[in-house]
């Protein structure tokens, strides 16, 4: 990982093109070929970008550019697309190189694995009568989180997240949909499950048929006895 600080200006040009004016900003050029141009602002996302796989050369400004105050330019290729980033440099206020290594990723408490594993534990948590029949159920879209059956043999298909937003209703429409075609499953209920669930997305659940369910994380590993609470 190469990180530079330096006063530049950033064009871009192919399938649109865009200018980012004489400013100080963080360019950072990873081990995979992209470069990213940060400011300080803006939280995670960068003013502009180019991904891999792409080549990066370093060019000397003409006589016109280093009146401009120019020092350097790099010349950024996007090599399927031909698209080009261009930076000029007029000062480096910092360039430093780190090797990171291999990264193992996040690792969250509360993912959608740990309370699917839970909830395949407690199934009971989805009502009286329910029993499991699988986790991880696979359709031709993806898996499913849990496959369950309710105290009538009906199935129920159960999509966990950690935080319930209108892209998991989505998810869970489109598994829906599909295995209430399998005549060995139909018919077949939806559950929405997670930890918090957003109005938006319980109102767009209860309209499309699909009940529900919010997980008290705490209290199905149990760090938190629901009964002895006061209030």
């Amino acid at each position: 990982m190469r990180l530079v600080i330096a006063t530049c200006s950033v064009d871009y040009a192919g399938r649109l093109s865009a200018h980012l004016p004489l400013a100080k900003r963080l360019l950072m050029l990873k081990s995979d070929g992209s470069i990213l141009v940060h400011s300080d602002g803006g939280s995670y996302k960068p003013l502009n970008w180019m991904s891999p796989p792409c080549s990066i050369t370093t060019q000397e400004p003409d006589a016109d550019q280093l009146e401009a105050g120019i020092t350097e330019l790099w010349k950024v290729t996007q090599k399927k697309t031909d698209d080009v980033l261009i930076v000029s440099i007029h000062e480096v206020l910092h360039d430093s190189s780190h090797e990171l290594g291999i990264d193992p990723g996040l690792v969250k408490d509360g993912v959608e694995a740990h309370l699917q594993k839970l909830l395949a534990e407690q199934i009971d948590l989805l009502g009286d009568g329910h029993t499991l029949v699988r986790r991880e159920y696979m359709t031709a879209i993806g898996p499913v989180d849990i496959l369950a059956r309710d105290q009538v043999g009906a199935a129920v298909a159960v999509e966990i997240k950690r935080r319930g937003d209108i892209d998991g209703v989505e998810q869970l429409t489109r598994y829906l949909e599909l295995m209430n075609r399998d005549p060995h499953l139909s018919p077949v209920r939806g559950v929405f499950a997670a930890q918090e669930i957003k109005p938006q997305a319980r109102t767009l659940a209860e309209d499309r048929g699909i009940r529900c369910l919010v997980l008290d994380y705490d209290a199905m590993r149990g760090l938190d006895d629901a009964d002895s609470r006061l209030f």
